[in-house]
């Protein structure tokens, strides 16, 4: 049984992303992600105006004259959901705590490829994946999605992202459009990583969902400060009143959300930045503006 407060909270995030989906994103999505699941079709010879990166250089070799592949959309895409459900995610300053945004975030998302008659589906991970939810078309499908996000209970703290992209490329044969939606905070994310990553990106549209909230770049004014690592339990103190310890902290939480988006960008990654505080589908709309531009 869901309490009345996540019942609350899907009601208020269904109403909401309905209605920005139907508005301020109509359109957009199919604009952005027509042709990222693409079947193969044929090799013909090449003709004057075919664009060159279609040249199949073996056929070219062995039949001695350029030949192109073709390809051809496919009438339906697949869009996977890969959500953080880490203990880090319960940690929030504003409004929302960094899970309800990444729930926020996924129902908008899986709303978008509802109505473009995609499937939606799911992983909820923590430091290894706790639920498959399969890609299914429907209303019904959507409100399954977001009640599971919401009310899920994941049983372990910790997070392995890579552990989630490597069951994606298991269970999703044919390419999909993929939102990887955490905050990152993993000593594991980076240069090791990186390479499985960078294989499962060169089979799938993978895009991240950096979420943040404001708390974590700042201490209060004063005080003895202590924090805890919700993912491994560890407790610090620290003087929030000395100028130089916040304005250490600042820069070493900054260095940390740095390090993330250079990371994304070593693996030439789409990476959205989402604050709790800001707006979600703003967020994802201008996204997608910025993806219909580089198409262009």
């Amino acid at each position: 049984m869901l309490s009345p407060d996540i019942i609350r909270k899907i009601k208020k995030v269904h109403i909401k992303t309905g209605r920005m989906v139907n508005t301020l994103m109509a359109g957009q999505y199919r604009s952005v992600f027509r042709g990222a699941g693409i079947e193969f079709e044929e090799v013909r010879e090449y003709t004057a105006g075919d664009d060159v990166k279609s040249i199949d250089w073996k056929v070219s070799a062995r039949m001695g004259k350029p030949f192109i592949k073709r390809y051809r959309e496919e009438r339906e895409q697949v869009v996977m959901l890969l959500v953080d459900m880490s203990a880090s995610g319960r940690f929030g300053t504003t409004e929302s705590i960094k899970r309800e945004t990444a729930a926020e975030i996924a129902a908008i998302l899986a709303f978008n490829a509802i109505r473009n008659n995609d499937k939606a589906g799911a992983i909820l991970f923590t430091d290894q994946v706790e639920r498959y939810i399969p890609p299914k078309k429907g209303s019904a499908h959507v409100w399954r999605l977001i009640r599971e996000i919401f009310a899920f209970q994941p049983e372990h703290p910790g997070t392995d992202i890579v552990a989630a992209v490597d069951f994606l490329a298991r269970v999703c044969r044919k390419r999909t459009v993929a939102f990887l939606v955490s905050d990152f905070l993993t000593e594991d994310f980076g240069r090791a990583t990186s390479l499985r990553i960078r294989s499962a990106a060169r089979k799938h549209e993978l895009i991240s969902v950096l979420v943040t909230d404001p708390g974590e770049f700042r201490l209060p004014d004063g005080g003895i400060v202590a924090f805890k690592d919700l993912e491994t339990g560890t407790v610090r103190h620290l003087d929030a009143s000395d100028r130089v310890t916040r304005e250490r902290y600042r820069a070493g939480r900054q260095a940390i959300h740095e390090r993330i988006l250079q990371t994304h960008k070593a693996m030439d990654m789409d990476c959205i930045e989402m604050p709790t505080d800001g707006d979600a589908a703003e967020a994802l709309a201008g996204y997608f503006r910025y993806r219909e531009r580089r198409r262009r």
